[in-house]
């Protein structure tokens, strides 16, 4: 009886598994596929209230920093409490970095950390552009890009 219902049970998932290799499916969706996903993420772009405090967070931030004269040309000056709320953030980021950094055995340390760093080299991208400091592209996660605008802002007083 055992064998019985192992070949019951093999034989049509054998069959299956040849039908599913004979028939593939296609490398690119159907065109209504692909158009019915454009919709809905446009839908969802409207709909999705990150997205659209993320367009309300740029614009508060374009308008809350101001051009103040310093010496030859205009400089900009960012919201003291804006450049407090990074500085912050940052600290606190920092500290979570160097806490996964100390637990030998904590799961999935290497991606958590990977993750913590990005999340560090955004706000530090962040605070230069509020600082002034001029961006250069380079790769994500790069550590003499990290450091140099960590250098760059504790010039400018900033500190985390």
């Amino acid at each position: 009886m055992p064998w019985s219902l192992l070949v019951v049970l093999l034989v049509p998932a054998a069959f299956f598994c040849v039908l599913w290799a004979v028939f593939p499916s296609p490398d690119e969706p159907p065109r209504w596929r692909r158009r019915l996903g454009a919709a809905l993420g446009r839908i969802g772009e409207r709909l999705h209230p990150r997205r659209r405090r993320a367009r309300r967070r740029a614009r508060r931030l374009a308008a809350e920093v101001r051009l103040d004269d310093v010496g030859d040309g205009k400089v900009a000056v960012p919201d003291p409490f804006l450049a407090l709320r990074v500085q912050t953030r940052l600290g606190k980021v920092a500290e979570l970095a160097r806490t996964i950094e100390d637990e030998p055995r904590s799961m999935a340390r290497a991606e958590r950390l990977i993750a913590t760093q990005l999340a560090y080299d955004d706000l530090l991208a962040e605070a230069c552009e509020l600082a002034g400091v001029q961006l250069r592209n380079r790769a994500k996660g790069d550590p003499q890009e990290r450091f140099r605008k960590e250098v760059e802002l504790a010039e400018r007083g900033w500190t985390w």
